[in-house]
């Protein structure tokens, strides 16, 4: 990738759900902007060798285990000196979560405790190292359906964005003055392997979705990786708060083009 922005260089982020999908793109576009990456994932071949490819560290991590994410971000504050980007990414989508008729308490909390509350845990491990520095900015991963409604349910996903959209903009109101900024990426339907797995044996299913997007496709992993390396950068030092949806306006339409 050819990335003549410098615009992360010396600083360091911690993603979250790093080897694969969109966290694995923007592992990418983070390292090539200069940022010293750290990885947390549960997957240790893949998480290790994301990192080889970027000289960064990987820290095997299961999300939802306080001590397990407060390592993490020690590990990245001891290894390079600060924190400065906190993109907490990991998220599940498995197809026991439905209609809210079908989908039991067990798989509604599962989604619960990866999607939303290894956010929580992410920006309550991170924020004090920012409060040194006065400065920070942490990517948290919604979704479109944060603010959409669809019949084609997956009940406990769309409620864990909901959440997910409503705490980040709940903290980057409460520290905006210590000059860290929290924004709520909310991506549409992307091209990854969650969703290949979602849609790829069912093409009636994925055209259904499809359908609705203006731009007749689904998002490219890099692509929401460019708003990642945005929202991290100074280039939206005026951004906090915010519902940033990069969904090929599909949260804007009402009819798409024929």
């Amino acid at each position: 990738m050819d990335v003549k922005a410098h615009r992360l260089e010396g600083r360091v982020a911690v993603v979250t759900g790093g080897a694969s999908g969109i966290g694995l793109a923007t592992v990418r576009r983070l390292a090539a902007e200069g940022a010293h990456v750290v990885i947390g994932d549960l997957d240790p071949d893949a998480g290790k060798q994301a990192a080889d490819q970027v000289g960064g560290l990987f820290v095997s991590t299961d999300v939802t285990d306080a001590a397990a994410v407060e390592n993490l971000f020690k590990q990245a504050f001891d290894t390079y000196g600060s924190v400065d980007i906190a993109f907490n990414n990991a998220g599940i989508s498995p197809p026991d979560d439905a209609s809210i008729l079908d989908t039991g308490l067990e798989a509604w909390r599962k989604v619960q405790e990866v999607n939303l509350t290894s956010v929580y845990l992410c920006c309550k491990a991170a924020i004090p190292y920012m409060q040194r520095q006065n400065k920070g900015s942490i990517i948290n991963t919604a979704s479109f359906v944060a603010v959409m409604g669809a019949a084609t349910s997956q009940i406990s996903y769309s409620a864990s964005k909901g959440g997910v959209l409503a705490m980040s903009r709940e903290l980057g109101v409460e520290f905006a003055r210590q000059g860290i900024r929290v924004n709520a990426l909310c991506p549409g339907p992307v091209n990854t392997p969650l969703l290949t797995e979602l849609f790829a044996k069912d093409p009636e299913r994925a055209q259904r979705r499809l359908v609705h997007v203006p731009m007749g496709r689904f998002g490219e992993p890099d692509e929401i990786a460019a708003a990642v390396a945005f929202l991290a950068s100074d280039d939206s030092s005026f951004i906090t708060a915010n519902t940033f949806l990069v969904d090929g306006g599909i949260s804007g339409a009402y009819v798409t083009p024929i």
